[in-house]
């Protein structure tokens, strides 16, 4: 990777401060598999759990064990039943499952007490909280056999977490839970995770899976998951891909767990794959981020601008504005003007506007300042504030509509507009025409 250049990296650190203003003090669940912790980026991904931690996020921590616990099955010559794909846990493999999350519960506080110098480590001084925190049950019997030490989780007790999480630690939670009986049961991480986010009210849950990536995925791997879905699409997703063979079961499982979490209190669940380094900092810190995003309500929405939209609607028009493509607005006009402004908003920003100029007395209405994020362009978004815009003027009343450009002609043609005269325009606005700028003139009716 070539070192940014200095304006660059500029660019990219004011483009980050958004995110550090929103997520500072909110809490995000990271579950992660034991496969992870193997991994040779395991290290790198201690480096952003600090630079988290740093930020002011509030992070609890979520491991499993499932290979190290195999492992020392084998190594005691163990076999365990499996019913439904549930590991039946026996009092002899307990002792193998306590002895391996032991070992790498210990293993992930080491690497986040790492204060080397000369290290992203320098200076952390984190704080890691451990404790009875899972409250757990067991799984009972199922097909005639009792899964004996295998469990669910029961409760969590929120208030000790949000005691450390308060004194700024990080919570590091195993999956185990412990019963008001005195006994130890084995959990699953995805359990663990999925219900400590909805006892937390967290703002987000966050899982790293072994889903392929858009580099490493070919014919041999399953499809990559959508790149956002909303509860209601997942689950319309999850009840398709179950019946069929196209997803891993692992990616079903991970799609239930947000589904659940996002239906009770967790805003947001991110799947990403724990092969990319860095994979928690791009999918955060970035628009587009690199996973799999599933939220309660669609990300995008068009609504009515308001007084606060006024920066993002400049911050999108200026370019525009400096190419002559767009008469220039300053903020004053805006702000006096925003009451005739559309917003298309995609997880908080502005990436599209349009305004309407109503003329009542000839039922006509002016559309100004159509203007979309050149990245989000080919997707459609400025057919849908088009048919947005039309509607709000039928809504007024308004029976034409017409619209002066000098770059998309074609654009306005294709969707029903055709060229008109300056006399065909309303009188009023006839007396303001610019004819240094020589604009196209073009109308539609509604």
């Amino acid at each position: 990777m070539n070192t940014p250049t200095i304006p660059s990296f500029v660019s990219w650190f004011r483009s980050v401060a958004p995110y550090v203003n929103t997520f500072r003090g909110k809490v995000f669940i990271i579950g992660f598999n034991g496969e992870m912790i193997t991994d040779t980026k395991f290290v790198h991904f201690i480096h952003d759990i600090n630079l988290l931690a740093s930020l002011g996020v509030r992070l609890v921590l979520v491991h499993g064990a499932r290979p190290q616990i195999q492992l020392r099955l084998d190594e005691s010559q163990l076999k365990t039943q499996t019913v439904m794909d549930i590991r039946v846990t026996d009092p002899a493999a307990l002792q193998c499952v306590k002895e391996s999350v032991g070992r790498i519960h210990h293993e992930i506080a080491a690497l986040l007490s790492m204060g080397l110098p000369n290290s992203p480590m320098a200076n952390a001084a984190i704080r890691v909280s451990s404790g009875n925190f899972v409250i757990a049950c067991p799984y009972g019997v199922i097909e005639g056999i009792d899964l004996l030490h295998t469990g669910k989780v029961r409760k969590i007790n929120a208030h000790a977490i949000n005691a450390s999480l308060e004194q700024g630690d990080v919570v590091l939670i195993s999956p185990l839970g412990y019963s008001p009986t005195g006994e130890i049961f084995n959990l699953t991480m995805e359990n663990v995770a999925t219900e400590t986010a909805i006892a937390l009210h967290a703002e987000k849950l966050i899982f790293l899976w072994d889903t392929p990536t858009k580099e490493t995925n070919d014919s041999d791997n399953p499809p990559i998951l959508p790149r956002e879905l909303t509860v209601k699409e997942s689950k319309a997703f999850f009840n398709k891909e179950s019946s069929a063979t196209t997803f891993s079961e692992e990616a079903l499982l991970f799609l239930q767990c947000a589904i659940k979490a996002c239906e009770s209190s967790v805003d947001r669940v991110h799947l990403i794959s724990r092969h990319i380094d860095g994979a928690i900092l791009q999918e955060l810190f970035t628009h587009h981020g690199i996973g799999t995003m599933i939220s309660r309500e669609t990300l995008q929405s068009l609504r009515e601008a308001r007084i606060e939209d006024v920066g993002g609607i400049l911050q999108l028009i200026e370019p525009l504005e400096t190419e002559g493509v767009l008469v220039r607005r300053g903020r004053e006009l805006l702000e006096v003007e925003i009451e005739r402004f559309s917003v298309f908003e995609h997880d908080g920003v502005i990436l599209g506007c349009a305004a309407l100029y109503p003329f009542l007395e000839e039922k006509a209405g002016e559309l100004a300042c159509l203007a979309i994020h050149p990245d989000y362009r080919d997707f459609g978004h400025g057919t849908r504030l088009l048919k947005y815009i039309e509607a709000k003027a039928l809504s007024k009343g308004i029976q034409t509509l017409f619209v002066l450009t000098t770059r998309t002609t074609h654009w306005f043609i294709e969707h029903g507009f055709t060229e008109v005269t300056l006399t065909e325009l309303p009188k009023s606005k006839q007396s303001l025409y610019n004819y240094q700028r020589r604009s196209k003139m073009l109308r539609k009716q509604l």
